[in-house]
């Protein structure tokens, strides 16, 4: 109160405390964060001496690193933002070297010119048309009144199979959760509120809308943009051609992983017993109220399968290499076809709303953090230090160890993509030095960091799910730790032997690139 009095008898601060109320922040995280941030990269940039194994410039990224970290946990600035500062702060500090007095630009906009990004766009768009003419809720509901949901683990399972469908469609964890929130929210006003039926609304959401994205999204190259800095990062580091089904290959196991998590979701909230009344009619109404597709409907769907096909003939396909053209090249070819006069309804103004703009410049500024984490030498210098931790440790301790430091690490991030950006260069360099290959070694790490199901604020799907008053924040820790517990035995128990499967394993750093 005394605080609040302060503020009110400064204009200027009232008026800033209040614009950040108002965007969503709470004024003492968001100064608080700032500060912090623009505090942490001028001691690394102008003030601290290099750290031993440091360059200058070396010092210079790990300030726009922390300075990074900072904003993204803090949400002092919106996330995309801090992502398309990073290579403006590279440019600023001249943290990579310059050449005859130019800044290095295809290096510091990396991110943003690597064919992944714009493969990202196009499934961004392709999301945003396909919600503006309703083909998402035909999916969803399509699919739900095909399962005939009129019991806890019916929905589960329908809402499990839609994720997957969307997931080709929808990339990213968060624009699935909420392109199924009022789906979801349907299906639970169904329900009574008895305890039973509370407890199977919170255990229909936290798995639908939580669990199911982002396992699902593991599956799926495009339908979780971790996925994006991965394979940008293995590709730089000579480990090319992870198409479309490479990565299907590499990572379909993971699928496997919902039905643990399924099974001690339901068990935990006891839904065994609980029916919903009047479900299954109540879908199918729903989805004949639709009535029958219509021809935009149709025409997205045809170019889908058409970039789709051009996705699976690519450079490396063991179907048939049709072409050798990068996932990004066809990602712009989609969007020329998709925004061709007359192809669709939609106004552009009206894509422009529905298109995830942050998330793309998040993106962007991630994979140019990695590519300078890199060059900079700081993702080495990390890794050494890491390293010592554990050293002496055979291949699933360390794994184990890496894991759960992960886990703790994510507490206070909300963004699976910064985090990402952040630990994948640091675990690919460790990789080496521990007897281990980095692709394998990565992917578990990084992995792992997408099941942080600990707290709700850890995942923007999460967020979304905690929206609905179904559960409280003790709820979703409670039945989060065992989730957490089963993602990391799955990595090191059912993934691990499967690389090793597929020719990488994680114990032998010299294995051959099967792709």
């Amino acid at each position: 109160m005394h605080l609040d009095h302060s503020v009110a008898r400064v204009p200027i601060l009232a008026y800033l405390c209040e614009n950040v109320r108002k965007s969503g922040n709470t004024p003492c995280r968001a100064f608080a964060g700032f500060i912090l941030a623009w505090l942490a990269f001028i001691l690394f940039w102008g003030i601290l001496s290099p750290f031993p194994g440091l360059t200058p410039d070396g010092m210079a990224v790990l300030g726009i690193v922390v300075w990074a970290s900072i904003m993204w946990v803090s949400e002092a600035m919106p996330a995309g933002i801090t992502g398309i500062s990073i290579p403006t702060m590279l440019l600023i500090t001249k943290a990579l070297p310059w050449t005859n007095g130019k800044p290095p630009m295809a290096v510091i906009f990396a991110g943003f010119t690597d064919h992944v990004i714009w493969l990202c766009l196009f499934a961004f768009m392709v999301a945003a048309v396909m919600q503006l003419i309703g083909l998402d809720r035909r999916i969803a509901l399509g699919i739900l009144s095909r399962f005939k949901a009129s019991s806890v683990g019916r929905v589960i399972w329908g809402m499990f199979f839609v994720n997957i469908i969307l997931g080709f469609l929808v990339p990213a964890a968060n624009a699935r959760a909420a392109t199924l929130l009022p789906v979801v929210q349907g299906i639970c006003n169904l329900l009574g509120d008895t305890p039973e039926e509370r407890a199977a609304k919170k255990a229909i959401v936290i798995q639908s809308l939580v669990y199911g994205s982002m396992i699902c999204g593991m599956f799926i190259m495009t339908a979780h943009l971790p996925n994006m800095i991965l394979v940008g990062l293995f590709e730089k580091n000579g480990y090319p051609d992870l198409n479309f089904l490479n990565w299907m290959l590499l990572q379909f196991p993971y699928l496997g992983m919902f039905v643990l998590t399924n099974y001690w979701i339901r068990y935990h909230f006891k839904t065994a017993k609980v029916t919903i009344s009047g479900g299954a009619a109540t879908l199918e109404k729903g989805y004949r109220d639709l009535g029958p597709m219509s021809a935009p409907e149709k025409m997205l769907l045809g170019i889908f399968l058409f970039v789709g096909f051009m996705f699976i003939t690519g450079k490396g396909s063991f179907i048939y290499e049709l072409h050798r053209q990068p996932l990004g090249v066809i990602g712009l070819l989609g969007m020329m076809l998709l925004f061709a006069p007359g192809i669709m309804p939609c106004s552009w103004r009206a894509v422009q709303q529905k298109t995830i703009w942050g998330t793309f410049l998040l993106l962007g500024g991630a994979m140019t953090m990695t590519t300078a984490m890199t060059q900079a030498g700081v993702a080495q210098w990390l890794a050494d230090h890491i390293h010592a931790w554990v050293v002496g440790m055979n291949w699933w301790q360390t794994l184990l160890a890496m894991m759960a430091g992960t886990h703790i690490i994510r507490l206070g991030m909300l963004s699976n993509v910064a985090a990402v950006a952040m630990l994948a260069p640091v675990v690919f360099a460790m990789a080496p030095k521990l007897g281990l290959h980095p692709v394998a070694f990565t992917l578990l790490v990084c992995d792992t960091d997408t099941f942080a199901y600990l707290l709700p604020t850890q995942i923007t799907a999460a967020v979304i799910a905690h929206s609905t008053d179904t559960f409280s924040t003790a709820d979703y820790a409670k039945a989060g730790w065992v989730s957490v517990l089963i993602a990391i035995a799955y990595g090191v128990c059912v993934m691990a032997p499967w690389y090793a499967l597929l020719g990488i394993p994680v114990w032998n750093p010299a294995a051959p690139w099967p792709f």
